[in-house]
């Protein structure tokens, strides 16, 4: 037999820390291991023989912390304000302490006074990086932390070493300017890496605020009398009876024992118009009833509503995300043990075979380590990333974490929801037909119309506005059937759903119009078309993407809208979790970009390869997404595209340059060829390559 364990994990900040854990518990036999760093969760499966006990203490050896499921959910939204916070810190010492390299102030130059400043940077580096390199050597893996940690610590001991052993040349031999270096350009790396991981977690708080609301719980004393009491939908029960008034936000899943509604479930389904519901029909917790009232019957509380379980799905799809594995940290795990084995090397050449003395042996395997200080490395990343994001703001365009842009390069296909994504979800009339004087059945559907205050009565008086409106009498309105009322010449006028005509049609239309009970016409409702929706698939069809729609409305809608756009491949009349698994397999195909703007899509936005969200979307949307367009505009889309490529581009330009510095000066300065003092000098031309490459960006073509 096999159990399933959850836990949340304090201190997994970010998809190394996640694949550290999943690593660790893989190893110890557990299975389906899932760490997601956006909110803590940890759960996997392992043998009920095994001791999960010591699993959960050996992952707390790693550095973590393990605590009881939901216990740490706010710590981890928090955690990286205390990155923040140390690289503040670090740069309130870093400045001061480069600054000797612009001004000649005597005690700018002194010893002590850059030892007194570097030490305080020093020390957060050895906590902060010294141990994630720990936790990543006891793991077997060989980040860029562990570089980071041995470069700022090699220059740190070298300078003290080097000032100890001559106290006259110091200034030759300090290097302290180039540990703090290291650890503030590195620390500003991994915040502006990590800055998404807080957003992905407040894409789960969203939703779980969106899932709390009030109820009124209907209450039966021993009598039969009912009595109507507020409460925290949370406290609802299974078969427990609520009341929904017009306005109200459904509190739970149930089914209409009593009365009838329009429901707008467009938060579930993407559907724009309104749902008819009556007795026997289920309604979806967090759907609003737009107009009508009625009384529900619990059947599905807590854990098992519709709403939790997008919740469960957009929590499980970010965490199945495969966590970045930075360029620089691959690279790394071949450079950390190189550059540690020729450093020893070095030492043992000198040493022994050339006969040098202890004191210049070691000088020069420190001054291998100095000179592979990443500090290049850490400017790499960040450089091209601020230059990249910045181009991006000021076309509207925000794109969160380094994740993304590493991701933009492999796009292979870009899939749209529809309503309010490639639509405006403002209704309009699509087409109508009529057997009658076109001019008299749009005065009389549009006189009709005025008495009802359905969102399709209204867009129908928008449309068709009319200075000629037709005296009527006897109007009623049937909640989810539709509106009757008769003429001055005694004529009986429908105008429904399918509902009022199903003997006489079998064709699906939006509303049917009666006269006297035969048909005389249909009309049939759509969203707008955003204007620049076809221009932005044309693009992307022409740079060879695939687009696509998936989408919960109508299968005549969503076809309809594909043709117009010239989308070949549609899924149409699709539930959040069927959206899941369309979306699985076309990754499964190629990576994939997605789309959308709805609660329904928040799932489907994090798990895509890339998730994109426009400004007036759903606020779980725009959090569950990795890119925002800010301008509300889909034709910022190809620009989003082209300039993540070349971002990524030029960060792998800019690794280049650093990793290529690195090789050629090792093993000139293995052989006592180039001091500490030259390879100072080369790190800071290619600091000043790598600023210039990345500003190159914010200039050149990238669509």
């Amino acid at each position: 037999m096999e159990q399933t364990v959850e836990r949340n994990v304090e201190g997994m900040t970010c998809g190394n820390c996640a694949l550290t854990i999943t690593t660790y518990l893989t190893k110890q036999g557990a299975k389906n291991a899932v760490a997601n760093s956006a909110t803590g969760d940890l759960s996997f499966t392992v043998d009920e023989k095994i001791n999960v006990d010591i699993l959960l203490s050996g992952i707390e050896q790693l550095g973590y912390s393990i605590l009881k499921k939901d216990e740490g959910q706010e710590e981890v939204v928090h955690s990286h304000s205390k990155e923040k916070y140390l690289f503040f810190i670090s740069l309130f010492f870093w400045i001061p302490l480069i600054s000797h390299m612009f001004l000649s102030w005597p005690l700018l130059h002194h010893p002590w006074f850059q030892l007194i400043l570097c030490t305080p940077v020093y020390v957060i580096g050895a906590v902060y990086f010294g141990r994630s390199a720990l936790r990543s050597i006891r793991n077997g893996i060989l980040s860029m932390d562990v570089l980071v940690f041995i470069g700022a610590s090699a220059a740190y001991f070298y300078s003290i070493t080097g000032w100890y052993l001559h106290p006259t040349q110091a200034h030759a031999y300090l290097f302290f300017e180039t540990t703090a270096s290291i650890i503030t350009l590195v620390l500003l790396g991994n915040y502006l890496e990590e800055y998404s991981v807080s957003s992905t977690a407040a894409a789960i708080k969203a939703l779980i605020k969106l899932q709390k609301t009030k109820a009124k719980l209907i209450l039966v004393d021993s009598i039969g009398k009912e009595s109507i009491c507020e409460v925290d939908n949370n406290y609802i029960r299974l078969n427990d009876w609520v009341l929904v008034n017009s306005g109200d936000q459904i509190p739970i899943d149930g089914v209409i024992l009593f009365g009838q509604a329009q429901v707008d479930e467009s938060m579930m389904t993407g559907e724009s118009i309104p749902v008819s519901k009556q007795i026997g029909d289920n309604v979806v917790g967090g759907s609003v009833a737009i107009d009508g009232s009625i009384k529900i019957k619990a059947t599905a509380v807590g854990s098992q509503t519709a709403l939790s379980t997008i919740i469960q799905m957009v929590n499980q799809a970010q965490a199945a995300k495969p966590p970045m594995q930075k360029l620089a940290d691959k690279i790394s795990a071949v450079f950390v043990p190189l550059v540690i084995g020729i450093a020893l090397l070095t030492f043992v050449i000198n040493y022994v075979a050339f006969d040098k003395s202890m004191q210049d042996s070691m000088m020069r395997t420190i001054a291998v380590m100095v000179i592979a200080c990443p500090c290049a490395m850490g400017l790499a990343t960040p450089a091209a990333v601020m230059v990249g994001l910045g181009r991006a703001a000021k076309n509207g365009i925000l794109i969160k974490g380094g994740d993304t842009l590493e991701s933009f390069r492999t796009i292979k296909q870009v899939v749209f929801d529809k309503t309010g994504t490639l639509t405006t979800g403002k209704l309009a009339i699509a087409s109508f037909h009529t057997t009658i004087n076109e001019s008299v059945f749009k005065e009389i559907v549009a006189s009709i119309e005025r008495h009802s205050s359905h969102p399709i009565a209204k867009s129908i008086v928008h449309e068709w506005p009319t200075s000629n409106e037709i005296t009527l009498r006897d109007i009623q309105e049937e909640k989810g059937v539709g509106i009757k009322a008769t003429d001055e010449e005694g004529n009986h006028w429908q105008i429904g759903s399918y509902r009022i005509c199903e003997n006489t049609t079998k064709e699906a239309h939006d509303l049917i119009v009666l006269k006297n009970n035969q048909l005389v016409g249909w009309i049939d409702i759509t969203d707008e078309l955003r204007p620049d929706a076809k221009q932005v698939i044309s693009a992307l069809n022409q740079q060879g993407f695939k687009t696509i729609l998936l989408s919960g409305d109508r299968k005549e809608k969503c076809e309809r809208i594909a043709q117009e756009l010239h989308i070949t491949e549609v899924y149409s009349e699709h539930l959040p979790a069927q959206k899941l698994d369309v979306l699985d397999t076309l990754m499964n195909t190629a990576p994939t970009v997605m789309v959308g703007d709805g609660v329904n899509d928040a799932p489907a936005l994090a798990k895509a390869t890339i998730g994109i969200s426009l400004s007036d979307a759903s606020q779980i949307a725009k959090q569950s997404a990795n890119v925002l367009l800010l301008k509300n505009k889909l034709s910022s889309l190809p620009l989003a595209i082209g300039l993540g490529k070349h971002t990524y581009l030029t960060i792998k330009q800019n690794l280049f340059w650093a990793f290529a510095y690195n090789v050629m000066a090792i093993p000139i300065a293995a052989a006592g060829y180039l001091t500490p003092t030259w390879g100072a000098g080369i790190m800071a031309l290619s600091d000043v390559v790598l600023i210039a490459n990345s500003i190159r960006l914010n200039y050149k073509k990238v669509v």
